[in-house]
């Protein structure tokens, strides 16, 4: 949600909430009322916060253009110039769903009963937020029918006339931003055949909509919503007719978004894995859209572009789905590979990410990749993790250690626990996150739930001794509130068989003493890992669906098994399992695991069919 609109109330009255905050309202203190030294910390940070988000809105609305974003005119439009090109798949079957009344979005079926679809009370905003989008239209467009047109332009049509109940939802500056995309890349679907009557209301409405979303755009959550709605407007000054200057200001304002939003490495400004995907699914088709115009596409765009497709790579596990950090979910394998399809370059992935925070190591067919970075920018960490030093394993195409992830439905009932360092194959101290999250009150309506304290000190070594791929990090994640450091190191045999870690607990200061707290060292399983306990208490077994099998061993500890959830999982939530090791700080401040291959794959021998 956006703190500025062009006056000065909202953010005095975030300022007023500040200033309380600031006061020690709602925080902890120290006997004797001084405010302690982690919510000191926290409160500057929240100040910090309000700072940039104030100075983003600001610079986004008058930093040098002649003319700024918010106020450029965009008339209405005599005919669209092109149609941009949807590499969303669609799917005719859904499209008759839709013909008969039903609507099945994130998760919820609504059934319209004589109304329209936008006079129903959405019952969830997930759902409202697929139906203000009209990504749905592409399915329509797949049964390319003169029933599912029809259909499209009535649904169309109703919008036009009422927005229905989910007025603020489909206000939204992303889910504008997704709608405008989705009408002009179906536009030659739904104006084939159209009256004079409904092509007019159709170009009023989207030069009225493109209007409002280019007043909104700068008062986007930082992030994918505000990259995806400056991608919009620069999509629309592309097709639209008669909009030269609303595309050179959105041109110049994508490349900025650009340039500050992906990294050197190619990695996202919010860490989050899947923002890749969502972002090349309209960068590629914009790239197209220029050349279609016979204009240049903008440096930035190519640049990014040429940036992000290896860190597809790097994400990738063997059964291509991605990994689980900072927001992401289940990868939609039809979307992936479509994007795969314009990588020519089809090189090996990178394995030092250092300025989006990760590592990834190969051997053979087993692979590691770890967050070994900060927390994103407070400002773009509304959907962050406290996921420091956790890592993914695979070995080919079966995936091992995972972390839960986010559902792709229902993630408001999931949030707070996916965030939570115990969802991540990490170490947990005293049942804490390694990140503080700005929860209730007034604030978070205005900020959502940024991260507001956490790691920021994030040392990387990497290296090769011993016919092994070394990699250690460390974090101060734990300092302010329990005094110690974290440091992990993986030890990856190159023959491929063989992962040893090692967790150390340090103080902060050399001679400072490790407090009396309990930790708890986790290892998410994948769905499709069974677990056997053996006699042996540190050990267990691992069989993998192939046939392989893997001993997991930690002398020092005792091992325990306890339910976990892979909330990523493809048709929602599955329950699975985690290997757990317990003890106190002080006392066992070294702790070394291994993961070992006892059984290699089983080679099935192809079914020949029978002699009838």
């Amino acid at each position: 949600m956006g703190i500025w609109n062009g006056s000065a109330g909202p953010l005095q009255a975030v300022a007023r909430n500040l200033v309380g905050t600031l006061a020690g309202k709602g925080h902890a203190h120290t006997p004797g009322g001084a405010v302690s030294r982690g919510g000191l910390r926290e409160r500057t940070q929240l100040a910090t916060l309000l700072v940039e988000l104030w100075s983003q809105t600001v610079l986004a609305r008058i930093g040098g253009r002649a003319v700024p974003l918010g106020y450029v005119p965009v008339p209405v439009p005599e005919r669209l110039l092109i149609a941009p090109q949807d590499l969303r798949t669609g799917d005719a079957t859904v499209a008759s769903e839709i013909y008969s009344g039903r609507f099945a979005f994130a998760g919820k079926v609504m059934a319209l009963d004589g109304r329209t679809v936008f006079e129903l009370v959405p019952p969830s905003v997930e759902w409202a937020e697929a139906l203000h989008g009209f990504g749905w239209l592409r399915h329509l467009k797949a049964a390319n029918t003169t029933i599912a047109r029809a259909n499209a332009r009535a649904l169309v049509g109703d919008f036009i006339r009422d927005p229905g109940k989910a007025k603020a939802v489909a206000a939204r500056p992303d889910v504008a931003a997704r709608r405008i995309i989705s009408w002009l890349t179906q536009a030659t679907f739904l104006l084939q055949d159209a009256d004079h009557d409904f092509y007019r209301r159709f170009m009023r409405s989207l030069a009225k909509q493109v209007r409002q979303l280019r007043r909104m755009a700068s008062d986007a959550p930082d992030g994918y919503p505000r990259l995806i709605a400056v991608v919009a407007l620069v999509f629309a000054g592309l097709c639209m007719s008669d909009q030269p200057r609303l595309l050179k200001a959105a041109q110049k304002r994508l490349a900025e978004e650009l340039d500050r939003q992906i990294l050197p490495d190619g990695g996202p400004l919010t860490r989050n894995p899947g923002m890749l995907i969502e972002l090349l699914l309209d960068l590629l088709p914009l790239r197209q859209a220029f050349t279609a115009r016979n204009q240049q596409a903008p440096a930035a765009l190519m640049n990014a572009v040429d940036r992000m497709m290896p860190m597809l790579r790097f994400f990738r596990h063997g059964d291509g789905a991605f990994a689980h950090f900072h927001g992401m979910g289940h990868t939609a394998a039809d979307q992936l590979a479509t994007i795969l399809a314009f990588d020519d370059a089809r090189g090996a992935p990178v394995a030092n990410a250092p300025y989006s925070g990760y590592q990834r190591l190969d051997a053979r067919s087993l692979m590691l990749i770890a967050d070994t970075g900060p927390p994103p920018p407070a400002v773009a960490s509304w959907e962050a993790h406290a996921s420091c030093l956790a890592f993914e394993f695979s070995s080919a195409r079966q995936r091992i250690v995972i972390n839960c992830g986010v559902p792709e439905v229902h993630r408001e009932m999931w949030r707070q626990v996916a965030r939570s360092t115990a969802a991540h194959s990490t170490a947990v101290i005293a049942d804490t996150s390694s990140c503080r999250f700005l929860q209730g009150g007034s604030m978070t309506r205005i900020f959502g739930a940024p991260i507001v304290a956490g790691p920021k000190h994030v040392e990387v070594q990497r290296g090769t001794r011993n016919n092994a791929l070394l990699l250690r990090a460390s974090h101060d994640g734990y300092a302010e509130a329990f005094n110690l450091l974290h440091q992990r190191s993986w030890r990856l045999a190159l023959e491929g068989n063989r992962l040893d870690g090692e967790d150390i607990f340090k103080p902060v200061e050399e001679s400072g003493a490790l407090p009396a707290e309990t930790f708890a060292i986790r290892f998410h399983l994948h769905p499709s890992v069974t677990v056997e306990r053996l006699d042996d208490p540190h050990t267990a077994l691992l069989s993998l669906p192939n046939g392989e099998a893997w001993a997991f061993a930690a002398p020092h500890l005792p091992l325990v098994v306890e339910e976990s959830v892979d909330l990523a999982a493809s048709g929602g939530p599955r329950r699975t399992s985690q290997l757990v090791l317990t003890g106190e700080v002080a006392r066992t401040p070294r702790v070394i695991w291994t993961f070992v291959r006892t059984r290699e794959a089983q080679s099935v021998p192809p079914v020949r069919p029978g002699r009838g």
